[in-house]
């Protein structure tokens, strides 16, 4: 299973989720079904933003986790 990480990183960079959304352009909801684990996919556009803002790579974000 993929997860998203995204929380993990907001709080290492001490970003609140509003500050992200006003860096990378995306709206609160979409941030929070990110962050949430809802989302079903992501574009790469998004991705590029996000660990601009962040300062990371995108293995700090997205995670396989084996389900065994």
């Amino acid at each position: 299973m993929v997860v998203i990480n995204l929380d993990v990183m907001m709080a290492k960079r001490k970003m609140s989720l509003n500050e992200l959304s006003e860096k990378v352009g995306i709206t609160l909801a979409n941030l929070s079904i990110l962050k949430n684990n809802k989302a079903k996919a992501i574009r790469f556009s998004t991705l590029d933003a996000i660990c601009k803002a962040l300062d990371c790579q995108v293995g700090d974000i997205i995670e396989f986790v084996n389900e065994e």
